[in-house]
């Protein structure tokens, strides 16, 4: 419950998902104002949290925010593979969540949460067509009977190159298929305990490469890429019949391969390849006597890595121990947790003879208090920490002139983070204001030691602090239309200071302001409406050029067309993104798509 967390948590409902247009989690994401949003043409997305974002390209280890499914670990730091389809809620930590879950999760941790069937039975069918010849088709399934639970969906599509909104073909920048399913099954074989099976699988073939249009660039014509994830989950929950017990047993394996093609005449060559596969394990037990709560967990996780460049060869291994506590007092008004992290981790480049080994020792506390009870103020501290990824230990690459190298003798990164905040809660209306300071040591960055030599280095001390807000009121109360949801709402991100103390320099890849505003609206005879607007202020990029900030607007509506009873009912839908044609980019010389439209029908049985 989120009155008893002491942390900066925001959750996306089930309900804001299904009115978003949004087609994949790093589209959500940058809807609901998270953070900075980069995105690049062809399924290339992340996300910052506080100042700190996945790793777009790479691994979600080369982060400093970690993305989950169903609460472990997916091995990518790119949120465009991540379905927002059979998705239940989207829980974002604002801060470090190492405790719980280990290296990378810095800035944040963004949680994505499966649906698990509750009800009777029910199925739907979807067709969507949209500008730039978009075309998608869907079907899925969710339920309940006796003892066993069941939800799934899968969707595939594709889409030409696009406009953007400067009016200009971007060429070269469509997907041939893009494929999506989950699955979510279970079987409550007692009271209070359930095997379950997760299965998640997003497969793109043929995605345009379309190149940089910033001058001075080479743009690649016809250069395309297939990118691919899947992920096994078997877990096993269970609890005494008093609740005063309860236990979670989880394994898991996933596959994350993205594979570069090189066109030339009428024939493709391989160019890259890297692939990254996980495996993990977790157990964890949960002890809650009345007022308290302790949960103590071990985790192992195990990658193997290996890739068409160097290092070719790669095994990360991490066990790690973790102790988690809450207490809650004066009828639930004082709220005190804390926890503790030791992990041990150890990375080899096979091919170079590379190791790297190290330990950490993670702590977190907090504390919340209900002065009254729609008010709760809150402080926390946590740590984190990043190891070292593989390429930055390890590159040897010659590449347009340059020399990249890794770096074998990095330390590992860390930070502390301050945080202190309000959340309100009155009826109808919810707000928070946190503000929060955090300061990293030992900070990895990459950077030219010379016109033709790149590597990654220590650059000592960063500090990164600012403010987060949002607010929503449901209209339709004060408007007394007792079947009606009107929803305004708002949030930003102001960052104070955002520098690298050795320099004095603001640090790259960041932006000062983000804002987002909007309304959602819907009613219980079918009809239901979205509109989104996000403003995104200049962003600083490498070697501190200041980019042009934008805002972009996005609309939904949805309206029953006709309800069959027994037999089901049937829906049409229409979405406008990018509604005022906004010529922008979130990466300078990746342009986005201008105004695109789509309409879809729906019937749900």
């Amino acid at each position: 419950m989120k009155k008893e967390i002491t942390k900066n948590i925001t959750v996306i409902t089930e309900e804001e998902i299904r009115l978003s247009p949004a087609r994949d989690l790093g589209e959500l994401l940058a809807e609901e104002n998270v953070g900075r949003i980069i995105k690049y043409p062809g399924a290339l997305s992340g996300v910052g949290v506080q100042g700190a974002r996945t790793d777009v390209h790479g691994i979600d280890l080369a982060g400093r925010v970690l993305l989950l499914v169903d609460g472990r670990r997916t091995g990518t730091g790119n949120t465009a593979k991540i379905m927002t389809e059979n998705i239940e809620r989207v829980e974002i930590i604002h801060g470090p969540a190492s405790v719980q879950y280990g290296a990378a999760a810095m800035g944040g941790l963004i949680n994505v949460i499966t649906k698990r069937g509750k009800e009777k039975p029910s199925a739907f069918v979807e067709g969507k067509l949209g500008s730039f010849n978009y075309q998608e088709s869907s079907i899925g399934f969710s339920g309940k009977t006796k003892d066993f639970d069941f939800s799934g969906s899968f969707s595939q599509s594709s889409v030409d190159d696009y406009d953007t909104g400067g009016g200009e073909k971007y060429e070269n920048t469509g997907i041939d298929e893009q494929d999506k399913l989950s699955l979510n099954l279970g079987y409550e074989f007692l009271p209070d305990h359930r095997i379950g099976f997760i299965y998640q699988y997003y497969d793109a073939s043929h995605i345009g490469d379309g190149g940089t249009l910033a001058p001075g660039y080479y743009k690649d014509p016809d250069d395309y890429m297939d990118k691919s994830l899947e992920s096994y989950d078997f877990i096993y929950e269970g609890a005494t019949r008093d609740k005063l017990f309860s236990w979670k047993a989880r394994y898991f394996t996933s596959e994350d391969e993205n594979t570069n093609y090189v066109v030339t005449s009428d024939t493709s060559a391989l160019d890259y390849k890297s692939t990254t596969e996980p495996e993990g394990a977790q157990a964890q037990m949960t002890w809650s006597p009345k007022n308290y709560r302790l949960t103590a967990g071990v985790d192992w996780i195990h990658y193997d890595l290996s890739s068409t460049s160097t290092p070719k060869k790669g095994e990360y291994d991490n066990p790690s121990y973790f102790l988690l506590g809450k207490a809650d007092y004066l009828d639930k008004r004082l709220i005190l947790s804390a926890g503790l992290r030791y992990d041990d981790y150890e990375y080899k480049a096979k091919d170079q003879n590379i190791k790297s080994e190290d330990e950490n020792t993670t702590p977190q506390i907090g504390i919340a208090y209900l002065p009254v009870e729609n008010l709760k103020l809150r402080i926390n501290y946590a740590e984190g920490f990043r190891m070292p990824a593989p390429g930055e230990l390890a590159y040897d690459i010659f590449s347009y002139g340059v020399q990249y190298s890794g770096n074998p003798d990095l330390k590992p990164e860390q930070s502390q983070t301050y945080e202190a905040g309000l959340d309100f809660y009155y009826k109808y209306f919810d707000a928070s204001l946190t503000y929060f300071h955090t300061e990293y040591k030992d900070k990895i960055s990459g950077t030219f030691i010379s016109p033709t030599e790149y590597t990654y280095l220590n650059i000592g001390e960063a500090t990164v602090s600012g403010f987060e807000g949002e607010l929503s009121y449901n209209l339709a109360h004060l408007l007394n239309l007792s079947t009606w949801q009107i929803k305004p709402y708002a949030s930003f991100v102001y960052l104070l200071d955002y520098t690298n103390e050795e320099t004095g320099e603001d640090l790259e890849q960041i932006s000062e302001y983000k804002g987002a505003c909007g309304i959602r609206v819907h009613d219980l005879e079918g009809f239901s409406a979205a509109f989104n607007l996000t403003y995104t202020d200049h962003l600083t990029d490498y070697g501190g050029e200041k980019l042009p900030s934008y805002a972009v607007a996005n609309l939904s509506v949805e309206k029953r067309l006709v309800n069959w009873g027994r037999y089901g009912d049937m829906s049409l839908r229409g979405e406008i993104k990018n509604l005022f044609d906004r010529d922008y980019a979130h990466k300078d010389g990746y342009p986005m798509p201008g105004r695109n439209f789509a309409i879809g029908l729906r019937y749900q049985f």
